[in-house]
C-alpha cells in the first residue's frame, strides 16, 4: 500500500469521532480501560454484546493518532462479528504487527499498520485497543 494512501486513511480514521462517544446506554455495554503507562494513550472501550455477537463498539479518551485510528479501524472490522470471527481478526492483526504471517484480505484497512514494527514504540500503541477487546473476549467467551 502506498504511503500516502495510508497517510489518509490514517487521518481519516483519526479524525472520525462518530464512535468516539460514551454511549447514552451506557448500563447496556461493558466498559474496559485500556492505556499506556509511557504515554498519554488512555481510551475507555464499551462493547455491546448479544449472545456471542459483538454489537456495537464504542471508545472515549485521549491518545495519539495511531492509537486512535487503529481504534477506529478495528472498531469498524469487528461490530457485527462472532467471538471467535473476532478474535480470529485481532490474531491476525497481533501477528501483522509482530511481523508474522497474517491474511491481509481480513485485515483491510488495518494493513495500514504493516510496517510499524520499524517503530517498535509505536506497536503499543497501534495495539492499545486490540489488548483490550480482547480482555473483554476472553472474560465474556460462553
Amino acid at each position: 500500500m502506498d504511503n500516502d494512501i495510508k497517510r489518509s486513511i490514517i487521518l481519516d480514521n483519526y479524525q472520525d469521532n462518530s464512535n468516539r462517544i460514551i454511549p447514552d446506554n451506557v448500563s447496556e455495554y461493558i466498559k474496559i480501560n485500556s492505556n499506556n503507562d509511557s504515554c498519554i494513550d488512555n481510551i475507555d472501550i464499551y462493547v455491546k454484546i448479544n449472545g456471542n455477537l459483538i454489537e456495537d463498539i464504542k471508545y472515549y479518551g485521549e491518545a495519539c493518532v495511531i492509537a486512535i485510528s487503529s481504534t477506529n479501524i478495528l472498531r469498524n472490522l469487528l461490530v457485527g462479528k462472532t467471538f471467535d470471527e473476532a478474535k480470529n481478526i485481532l490474531r491476525n492483526y497481533f501477528n501483522m504487527i509482530e511481523e508474522k504471517e497474517y491474511d491481509n484480505h481480513l485485515l483491510k484497512e488495518a494493513c495500514v499498520y504493516s510496517d510499524i514494527s520499524k517503530q517498535p514504540s509505536r506497536k503499543t500503541c497501534a495495539t492499545l485497543f486490540a489488548r483490550g477487546i480482547s480482555k473483554i473476549l476472553s472474560q465474556n467467551d460462553k
